[in-house]
């Protein structure tokens, strides 16, 4: 019996576990370490645009290289192929200390993107190898709310370590290592990931293309979410260690809204529900910029948002798996991380500059317009499939 079959007979949830704690592990090592850049970028006295681009970065790095991911992890085995990504993103994280220079932190931003993409295209590829389909709008739930529980923890750790100097950065390091010790007693076990050589990226993206817009959809919206909410936070006269706990309120509402979400992903069409997300996320992006920075309301906009937009991403990756199996899967997932990043690639500069130009209700109209559109055409292909 293979690994996989033999994963798969242990029971679904329960292959699962390895990969939701270092699901859990890559969420907090994000949260504390994405706020980092661009708050010391804006200290420097760097405009948004410049931040958005070195922001982007860590996109440009895993796009080019993600096509590769399925290849390797076929042949290298998913457990030693994360684990090496680890450690090397650690040492590339405490390098950001050696250095104040712009062009030396796009650089380290863009190498940080080739390795971190791997253990979160890895374990999204192991998840759908191994669920049933009955289950997989839940599974996909439990893994959006484990990331955003390590997300929302990450402001906090950051409450602690501070958000300039070294010792942020080396934190980082370290939580980034605690991604392998939970998948370390499964180094020979894991579920065996199939590379399918004749299947291209285009081909997969046309199979489920509804499912690779939400995507980068989400990609979209939570890259500048997490590039500029603190960002935005400042401006709007809040201090930096209160704005980054803005990134708190965002991930608990992904916490408290996603498993309801998911149930609803496995009991009613998930076009209807990836519409709902996507056009609710409109509204809510729209509201920011109206409700004052210093009100308790602006806290539950952040978090309906948060959880709103979230599940697009956990929708999206239902759908896939609905759409496409076998050695497909892989590439499909790798194509779908991959739009995502391209989202965010995009959705960085564009409302960086956005924010230049009209102020800070630049970043909600930005957010708006890409939202809307993933919602409308859930809607146009519910309809055209009626």
């Amino acid at each position: 019996m293979s690994p996989t079959s033999q994963a798969v007979a242990a029971g679904p949830w329960r292959s699962l576990l390895p990969v939701f704690a270092a699901c859990a592990a890559i969420g907090l090592q994000a949260g504390t370490a994405m706020p980092l850049v661009p708050l010391a970028l804006e200290r420097m006295g760097h405009d948004k645009l410049t931040i958005g681009i070195v922001a982007a970065a860590w996109g440009v790095g895993m796009l080019a290289t993600a096509s590769h991911i399925p290849r390797l992890a076929a042949r290298w085995g998913a457990v030693p192929f994360i684990v090496g990504s680890v450690v090397v993103g650690s040492v590339l994280t405490v390098s950001y200390t050696l250095t104040d220079s712009v062009a030396v932190w796009f650089i380290l931003t863009l190498l940080h993107g080739a390795m971190g993409g791997v253990p979160w295209v890895v374990s999204e590829i192991w998840m759908n190898v191994v669920v049933e389909e009955k289950r997989r709008g839940r599974v996909m739930a439990v893994y959006s709310m484990l990331v955003a529980f390590g997300l929302a923890l990450g402001p906090f750790v950051l409450q602690v370590v501070g958000v300039y100097g070294p010792r942020p950065f080396i934190t980082c390091a370290v939580l980034a290592l605690l991604v392998a010790l939970p998948l370390l007693p499964y180094w020979r076990t894991a579920p065996r990931i199939e590379h399918a050589e004749d299947s291209g990226y285009l081909q997969v993206v046309f199979m489920a293309p509804l499912a690779m817009l939400a995507g980068f959809a989400c990609g979209l919206g939570e890259q500048v979410a997490f590039s500029f909410l603190p960002v935005y936070a400042v401006g709007a006269g809040v201090p930096a260690e209160t704005g980054a706990l803005w990134l708190s309120a965002f991930v608990i509402g992904n916490v408290v809204l996603q498993w309801p979400i998911g149930w609803m992903a496995d009991h009613f069409d998930r076009r209807v529900v990836l519409a709902g997300c996507a056009l609710a996320s409109t509204l809510l992006v729209i509201l920011l910029s109206m409700v004052s920075a210093q009100s308790i309301a602006i806290i539950a906009v952040i978090a309906l948002w948060g959880g709103l937009s979230f599940a697009i991403y956990p929708v999206g990756l239902a759908l896939l798996g609905q759409r496409i199996g076998g050695g497909d899967i892989a590439r499909a997932n790798t194509a779908f991380s991959m739009l995502y990043i391209l989202g965010g690639l995009l959705g960085r500069p564009l409302a960086g500059a956005a924010m230049d130009t009209v102020g800070d209700p630049g970043l909600g109209w930005t957010l708006a317009v890409f939202y809307s559109i993933a919602g409308v055409a859930a809607l146009l292909a519910f309809h055209r499939r009626r």
